[in-house]
């Protein structure tokens, strides 16, 4: 017999009954019935139920350990009694009668309990996330996070990708997020940088010919933390190399639709092949997002137009000093009171915006300060124009074209969710394409970038030197589940005078370009396809399918909301020995009227 277990713990069925058994595991939770003692065994596998009674030997030992001691449990499988049968167990037909039990571990007294699903706070769980892991809706995200990764590697494999690995430690970059620095022993005074995404070396393996790349791809920002975004996660990065953005959607369609259907649970899905495509432009105004999400049916509506000459005097004046106004359906809202609508008004403010504005009608009336300053005949024009009913409010965000946009976005999402119209069980995609190669930076008061600088202009370097550079598309897309971004991707500039002509108009020089980009640069003047690729976040995808608002509930050891890991200490305090050896010192921490930044690192002699 093995030294440890015969079955593991959800292995047992009446088909095993009359045999003896070994199993080791945890000892989940005991039930003391007046000199029956009744013990669910766990293991990774799943629970089986052991009994020990008087003429047990197991039964004094099992009686003085605590829950979650580790043990070995010798025995003979027994069919449970009528009426005892669990039918939600695999093991739930029978019962192992304990004869024997040696104690692998004893466990002291929990921090927090691991039987059962109940809250727990967050600094608790993550400082114990051992004992967290264990718990069986935890348990259970992570194993759904390593299928999912399988599932993926399986069906990019399929479909002819080849998976390389890239480096770790590289040099930092000046575009993106902030990095995070590796201070180099051998090379005083100079630091690596850990990958924010491995976006060049992935395009270099298509100047070297690869055709089709993918790696499951750690990748680490130093930014601040959410509860969809983490300092270090994991995406399924891809490239490939002749390809247009059609090659990209038919590749990555199939990938995301297959495991989102296989991992379901049954909710539906967007079919592969049937992703829609909604240009940038066009988001921003029906969805108010880049990242909309389709299962709520509100659309959004511009009614500038409406108030350009209106009784409504702040919506003129807004108008007419440039701003605009967006219109937020609110569907049969005849049953809610005046207080459902001074909520939202409240919640808007509560945002950090002025206000948002509203229009009552209930069985053709209107009410409110908007529609009785506005009139009712042009109130009733604004209703056809927009399709809408007797019984459907009207929510207003008004004010400088980015922030109302934002304010109606918000918005939006607010009002279904308050009247419960946002679709469940399903997950909608779609494809964001046609982003602005640049935008207008108001504080620099220049063009600079809008997205990603590496991103092929449409119309090519035609578009660069005859085109308004805000009228300049890219050839740039995001991929969006749930209203959650789960990917962007692009197809990349592969030409230096293309590259540099664009770095140009964003106020880089062609020494700026070859001095941070010299790597690719230096390889794109020697040859490069036409490629283009995008990675989507594993942490999310799972987030998504297992139901989780949160995306430390899928990654085994997290980092908290300040970036620490409460269990291992990090970041931690490193000793004198450690600094000298990287000729580094320690500035002091400033005091805050003094300077804004609270720390730095400096390089010794120099």
């Amino acid at each position: 017999m093995h030294a440890y277990r015969t079955h593991n713990c959800a292995a047992l069925s009446t088909e095993n009954v009359g045999e003896t058994v070994r199993l080791s595991g945890w000892i989940h939770r005991k039930r003391d019935h007046g000199g029956v003692l009744f013990v669910d065994l766990r293991d990774h596998y799943g629970l089986t139920q052991i009994v020990a009674d008087e003429d047990s030997p197991a039964l004094k030992l099992l009686e003085g350990l605590r829950v979650e001691s580790v043990v070995t449990i010798d025995g003979d499988v027994k069919a449970r009694a009528e009426g005892t049968v669990n039918a939600n167990l695999p093991t739930g037909g029978v019962e192992v009668y304990a004869r024997s039990v040696t104690v692998q571990s004893k466990a002291d007294e929990l921090p927090m309990p691991v039987a059962g699903e109940q809250e727990y706070p967050e600094d608790i769980r993550l400082k114990n996330r051992f004992l967290d892991l264990r718990r069986d809706k935890v348990h259970s995200s992570i194993m759904l996070r390593s299928n999912v990764i399988a599932s993926l590697r399986k069906r990019m494999v399929g479909q002819g990708f080849f998976e390389i690995q890239t480096p770790i430690l590289s040099a930092s970059s000046p575009e993106g997020a902030r990095d995070f620095l590796v201070p180099s022993r051998m090379h005083h005074g100079k630091f690596y940088a850990l990958p924010q995404a491995p976006q060049m070396f992935k395009q270099l393996l298509m100047v070297s010919g690869f055709d089709r790349y993918f790696q499951i791809a750690p990748c680490f920002r130093d930014e601040d933390l959410r509860a969809d975004r983490s300092l270090e996660f994991y995406q399924l990065d891809l490239e490939m190399s002749f390809v247009t953005q059609d090659d990209v959607f038919d590749a990555l369609e199939p990938v995301l639709a297959g495991v989102f259907e296989e991992f379901s649970g049954g909710k539906t899905v967007t079919p592969a092949g049937e992703f829609p495509r909604i240009p940038y432009a066009e988001t921003m105004l029906k969805y108010g997002s880049d990242k909309p999400d389709l299962r709520n049916p509100l659309i959004i509506s511009d009614v500038t137009s409406h108030f350009e000459k209106s009784g409504f005097g702040l919506f003129e004046k807004i108008v007419g000093s440039g701003g605009i106004v967006r219109a937020i359906p609110a569907p049969e809202t005849q049953d809610k009171s005046r207080k459902f609508f001074d909520d939202m008004n409240n919640w808007a403010r509560g945002e950090g915006f002025a206000g948002l504005g509203y229009v009552t009608r209930k069985g053709g009336e209107f009410g409110g300060p908007i529609a009785k300053n506005h009139g009712p005949e042009l109130m009733a024009q604004l209703y056809d124009e927009l399709g809408l009913g007797e019984n459907d409010g009207l929510f207003f965000a008004a004010g400088k074209q980015k922030e109302a946009v934002k304010l109606a976005g918000a918005a939006r999402t607010r009002v279904a969710e308050e009247l419960g119209l946002i679709e469940q069980g399903c997950f909608k995609f779609c494809w964001i394409v046609d982003f602005p190669m640049f935008e207008y930076d108001e504080e620099a008061k220049k063009v600079d970038f809008s997205h990603n600088p590496f991103s092929m202009p449409q119309g090519e370097m035609d578009a660069l030197e005859n085109k308004d550079p805000l009228d300049i598309l890219a050839w740039q897309y995001d991929i969006v589940c749930n209203g959650y971004e789960l990917s962007s991707g692009a197809i990349r500039n592969h030409r230096p005078d293309i590259m540099y002509k664009a770095f140009e108009i964003a106020g880089y020089s062609q020494a700026d370009v070859d001095a941070n980009f010299s790597g690719m640069i230096n390889a794109f003047k020697y040859g490069a396809p036409p490629h283009g690729g995008s990675a989507p976040g594993i942490d999310r995808i799972v987030m998504l399918l297992a139901d989780e608002p949160n995306i430390r509930e899928v990654i085994a050891f997290p980092l908290n909301q300040k970036g620490e890991d409460l269990m291992m200490g990090a970041p931690s305090v490193v000793s004198p020995a450690q600094l000298k050896e990287l000729a580094i010192r320690l500035v002091e921490k400033p005091k805050p009227a003094m300077a804004a930044e609270t720390t730095r690192t400096d390089t010794a002699g120099n």
